[in-house]
């Protein structure tokens, strides 16, 4: 499993994103990665509503 993450460790890998993508592009980046979760979690509930009125009809 994962070990505890301090506070430390998190601002480490905070400094490689930000070297990495540079300041400008950081909340383009967190922008989309919203997008995707949100898309995700409602495709997660359009399946389960699809199953349960597939249960309904049938």
């Amino acid at each position: 499993m994962l070990p505890n993450i301090g506070w430390s460790e998190l601002l480490i890998i905070l400094a490689i994103v930000l070297l990495l993508f540079g300041a400008n592009r950081l909340p383009d980046l967190a922008r989309s990665l919203g997008k995707s979760l949100k898309i995700f979690k409602h495709s997660l509930k359009g399946d389960d509503a699809d199953e349960q009125e597939n249960k309904r009809k049938g």
